[in-house]
């Protein structure tokens, strides 16, 4: 499924290079390799899962309309996909999304349903339109057609690895429900089992980490007023989980500052903008050195889609260190 995915997001989606940088692997004491998927369409990794999904439809299907809730990379990315296929998109968003990430999903065609994410269910917003408008719900990560777009993320590693004799490294990924880690273990234990996804997550919205060590799936006690908006999510999915529990490592978890710190670094050293829920992976790189293995290390930068005043935060507070 994924290669099929592959398949279909050829020519459409970017294929993002292994950055590196000698002041990074300096911080984290082994080479960091780091995978920008800010550079993709929409900023964020998510277009790749949107595409792969909507592609995937019925030609009758798909011209109905699709709908999907997010709190806004998800959003970016459906909503390119159907204006790329011509269909009518609908996306319920939290209202206390990022202002830009609502402004870009409006600017990309869809029409944009905002909702209270601490006293409204999206599920239910989203069963309701569903029903009366008939249109096709595109789920951000419990869905296998976005599992595999995002697991086409995965297979470019795996070979970009493999070209630089990477052959053993933990692969860092920022984890919300679970979509793009499950998507790209499942590539790597294809094409590259050498390497093992391992999820990250902010304090404080450690659901996926929490199941691992348990064993069964967790709830988070709150579901916003976090920074890192986009990856945070209620608990792991149905279907992601499993797959994460078979073949990922433990998860690791960074605090919200050494999120920012490595906000600054991406942008100091590698002239990257990362959002906050796109840097946790590179900050538990950086600074949970002691919980990885290896003289290497892959990191994904999942999103850069961040409000000014969070990144001027970011490189206000921290700039000095690169």
């Amino acid at each position: 499924m994924i290669r099929a995915a592959a398949a279909r997001l050829h020519g459409h989606a970017r294929r993002t290079p292994l950055l590196s940088s000698p002041f990074l692997d300096q911080i984290a004491g082994r080479r960091v390799w780091v995978k920008p998927e800010c550079l993709q369409h929409t900023g964020s990794f998510k277009y790749r899962g949107g595409y792969s999904a909507v592609s995937a439809l019925k030609d009758t299907v798909r011209a109905r309309g699709v709908l999907a809730f997010s709190s806004g990379n998800h959003a970016q990315g459906v909503a390119l996909a159907a204006a790329q296929h011509g269909v009518p998109s609908v996306i319920i968003m939290p209202s206390d999304a990022p202002a830009m990430k609502i402004a870009n999903t409006r600017a990309l065609g869809a029409e944009v349903v905002l909702y209270d994410r601490a006293g409204e269910s999206r599920e239910e917003l989203g069963d309701a339109l569903q029903t009366e408008r008939n249109l096709t719900l595109i789920r951000p990560y419990d869905e296998p057609q976005v599992m595999a777009g995002q697991g086409t993320t995965g297979l470019e590693i795996a070979e970009d690895a493999k070209a630089m004799g990477i052959t053993q490294a933990d692969v860092l990924v920022c984890c919300g429900g679970g979509g793009l880690t499950s998507g790209i273990a499942l590539a790597l234990e294809a094409e590259a089992s050498g390497l093992r996804a391992r999820p990250c997550e902010p304090e404080g919205f450690d659901d996926t980490a929490r199941s691992l060590a348990s064993g069964w799936i967790q709830r988070n006690a709150r579901t916003s007023g976090g920074l890192c908006d986009a990856i945070v999510t209620p608990q792991p999915g149905e279907i992601t989980f499993p797959i994460m529990q078979r073949l990922c490592g433990p998860g690791l978890v960074v605090t919200e500052d050494e999120v920012l710190q490595a906000m600054a670094l991406a942008w100091g050293r590698l002239k990257l903008v990362a959002e906050p829920g796109g840097a946790v992976a590179l900050a538990a790189a950086l600074f949970l050195a002691n919980a990885i293995d290896g003289d290497d290390v892959i990191v994904t930068i999942s999103g850069g889609n961040v409000d000014a005043a969070v990144f001027s935060r970011a490189l206000a507070d921290y700039g000095d260190l690169d």
